[in-house]
């Protein structure tokens, strides 16, 4: 029996016989933490996949509000995307390295910002460079397009929406980093920053929703999910550290058909460093 997987995520194999598609648009989303050593735009100078263009998650924000990456207006993602050749209608496929890392992130804000045909490629360019599969030095020069905007706010969790989801319990909060940053064991890699996680919160750590890479079955996903204690007949919202990873399991939670589910932009960049917010150590 084949196993039954997301519709959010194509194979390499899938991607690769449409290279050549001019209605199918590659962004390359690769972004790393300090400790990963590893540089995305050097990565994607020396070898990306034919046709993908860079996104920059650290570009493709809001430089204003003091957090890393986080969502920009409409009007400023709209003008920066389509300045990469990417309209709202296009169908759009993004990779990361390692695969089901960063790219959920934009696949999830794309979405948000109103693109309806947005996949995440399986495996990432390290699977598809593993593979032998065709990879470039060429940077694409794209035509300008017009992304138009339809943003969907309730995607999207504010600190003071996150603070009545804690005060309340109205929704489940699912946390996306490592165990031993939600325990609080392991201190925070952004210096200033409190260890632990919200009242309530369930550890959902990112690296649990994939293998080699590659995004689980939607048993698997299914299976994940609730092991960690979520009801997935109820509302979520999603965090992690700095709301790149959080889109993993949001990524997880629409491949199974649970819409009722938002992001905490802020995550625990915001959370963690204030001092006028709750933290938990500890497993609950």
């Amino acid at each position: 029996m084949t196993e039954q997987k997301s519709a959010f995520v194509v194979s390499a194999d899938w991607l690769e016989q449409r290279l050549t598609d001019p209605s199918v648009k590659i962004l390359d989303a690769s972004w790393y933490l300090p400790a990963q050593n590893r540089d995305p735009k050097g990565e994607y100078a020396a070898a990306h996949i034919p046709g993908a263009v860079f996104y920059d998650q650290d570009v493709i924000a809001d430089l204003t509000s003091g957090l890393p990456h986080t969502v920009p207006s409409p009007d400023a993602f709209a003008e920066a995307v389509g300045g990469l050749g990417i309209g709202e209608t296009d169908t759009i496929v993004v990779y990361d390295g390692p695969g089901i890392f960063t790219a959920p992130r934009v696949w999830w804000l794309l979405r948000t910002m109103g693109a309806k045909s947005v996949f995440v490629l399986d495996g990432g360019i390290d699977g598809w460079k593993a593979d032998g599969r065709p990879v470039t030095t060429e940077v694409p020069e794209p035509v300008a397009a017009r992304f138009h905007p339809r943003f969907d706010a309730e995607a999207v969790t504010s600190f003071a929406q996150m603070s009545a989801i804690v005060a309340t319990g109205s929704r489940q909060i699912a946390d996306a980093r490592g165990a031993a940053r939600f325990t609080g064991e392991e201190a925070e890699p952004r210096p200033g920053m409190r260890s632990g996680h919200m009242p309530g919160a369930k550890s959902l750590p990112s690296g649990v929703f994939s293998v080699g890479g590659r995004f689980k079955s939607l048993e698997a996903l299914r299976e994940t999910i609730e092991a960690a204690g979520i009801d997935l007949d109820k509302p979520v919202v999603t965090t992690c550290g700095s709301g790149i990873t959080a889109a993993i399991i949001t990524l997880a939670l629409q491949s199974l058909g649970h819409t009722d589910n938002r992001l905490y932009d802020g995550s625990w960049s915001e959370w963690g460093s204030r001092s006028d917010t709750s933290v938990i150590t500890g497993k609950e």
